[in-house]
C-alpha cells in the first residue's frame, strides 16, 4: 500500500511537471550586465517587468565590457540595457550595420564622462584643464603609493573600454610622464577611493562619470579638454581597439579629445527582436531621465542596504513613467507583483 502511495505521488509529482512545462512562458530573455551600479539599475528593473509583466524566464549575465559585449555580439546575450556607444562605436557598429544587433535607442539622455580633481585642490592650485596638470609638483600632491617617482591617476577597471581611452588619452595629452593609470580593480572600489581621498581631505585626481549616486555626495572639479571632434575621437577609438585586442605595445599616436557628453543606448539580438515583438517594443519605449537614475542610484546606496531589486522595486512603486512603457495589461501585473 506505501508503494501504491509512493507510485501515485510519483505520477502526480511528474504529470504536475509536465503541464508546468506545457505552461511555461515562450519568452525567454538572457540579459547582458556590467559591474556599475546604474547599469545594475537598468538590468534589475527590465528583469522584474519582464518576468512579472511578460511572464519571460530571465538570466543575467555580469562582467566588464569587452566580455559582456563580445558576447552580445556572439549572439549569447539577447538585451543590454545600458550601452556607452561612444566608448565601443567602432566594434558595435559592424554589428548593427551587419544587422544582428538593433541600436534600440535612448536609455538615459545624458551623461558625462572625464578627468576630475578634488574642489579643494583644484582651487588651491588654480587646477583648470589637463595641461595644468603636467607639473611635477603638481603630480607630487597624487602621489602613487605603488610607484613614487609618479603622481596617480585613479583610472577605468581595466575591463572597461574607459580604461584603455584613459590610457591612450594620457600618452596623447603627454600625461604619462606624470601620472600611472592606475586601474583600481572594481566599480565599488574607484568610488571607494574617491569618497576615501574626501573622508581623509587627501587631494585625488580621478577619471569618473555621471548618473552615479557618489557624484551628489563629493564636490568635483571638471577638468578641461581639447574639445570633442568627431574624427580625433574615430582615430583614437582604432588605436584604443588595436590595443585591446594586441596590448599596449601596439599603441600609435593619433589624438585624443574630451569624452562626448551623450545619452545611454539600449541594444537587442536581431533575432530575439523578431521573436519576441511585445517584449521587444518594451525595451524600445524604456527610458528614465537622468535626475532619476541619480536618485535611485542614492537610493541603493543609503536606504536599499545594497539591494539592487529592492532599488528596483523602490522605483517600480514611487514613479509612473514605466506605465507608459508597457500595455495596461501587463503593467496590472507588475503592479499586483510589487
Amino acid at each position: 500500500m506505501k508503494f501504491l502511495k509512493r507510485l501515485t505521488i510519483s505520477i502526480f509529482l511528474l504529470s504536475s511537471l509536465v503541464v508546468g512545462n506545457a505552461n511555461a512562458s515562450d519568452c525567454k530573455a538572457r540579459l547582458g550586465d556590467f559591474d556599475w551600479s546604474s547599469a545594475n539599475i537598468h538590468t534589475a528593473i527590465t528583469t522584474f517587468i519582464l518576468e512579472k509583466g511578460y511572464g519571460c524566464e530571465v538570466s543575467v549575465t555580469k562582467g566588464s565590457t569587452t566580455p559582456i559585449m563580445a558576447a552580445h555580439y556572439d549572439g549569447q546575450l539577447d538585451v543590454i540595457t545600458e550601452v556607452w556607444y561612444d566608448n565601443i562605436i567602432g566594434n558595435y557598429k559592424p554589428h548593427e550595420e551587419a544587422g544582428t544587433i538593433i541600436h534600440m535607442g535612448t536609455n538615459t539622455p545624458d551623461s558625462q564622462q572625464a578627468f576630475y580633481v578634488d574642489k579643494a585642490t583644484a582651487d588651491k592650485y588654480n587646477l583648470k584643464s589637463v595641461e595644468d596638470m603636467k607639473d611635477p609638483k603638481i603630480a607630487a600632491l597624487f602621489k602613487d603609493p605603488e610607484d613614487p617617482s609618479k603622481g596617480r591617476m585613479t583610472s577605468c577597471i581595466s575591463g572597461w573600454t574607459c580604461y584603455t581611452v584613459n590610457l591612450v588619452k594620457q600618452k596623447e595629452y603627454g600625461l604619462d610622464k606624470y601620472y600611472t593609470n592606475f586601474d583600481p580593480g572594481s566599480g565599488g572600489a574607484l568610488d571607494a577611493a574617491i569618497a576615501g581621498a574626501f573622508a581623509k581631505k587627501k587631494p585625488i585626481f580621478t577619471y569618473y562619470w555621471a548618473p552615479t549616486g557618489l557624484m551628489g555626495k563629493v564636490d568635483l572639479v571638471r577638468l578641461k579638454e581639447p574639445k570633442f571632434d568627431q574624427a580625433c575621437w574615430d582615430a583614437m577609438s582604432a588605436v584604443v581597439e588595436d590595443i585591446k585586442a594586441n596590448g599596449p605595445d601596439a599603441y600609435k599616436p593619433s589624438c585624443a579629445s574630451e569624452y562626448r557628453d551623450m545619452a545611454l543606448t539600449k541594444s537587442v539580438l536581431a533575432t530575439w527582436a523578431k521573436a519576441h515583438p511585445k517584449e521587444n517594443e518594451f525595451i524600445g519605449k524604456y527610458t528614465i531621465p537622468t535626475a532619476t537614475v541619480n536618485k535611485m542610484l542614492a537610493f541603493y546606496e543609503d536606504e536599499s542596504g545594497g539591494d539592487m531589486e529592492a532599488t528596483a522595486i523602490e522605483f517600480l512603486k514611487t514613479e509612473t513613467m514605466w506605465k507608459d512603457w508597457v500595455p495596461a495589461d501587463v503593467a496590472k501585473k507588475v503592479s499586483a507583483a510589487l
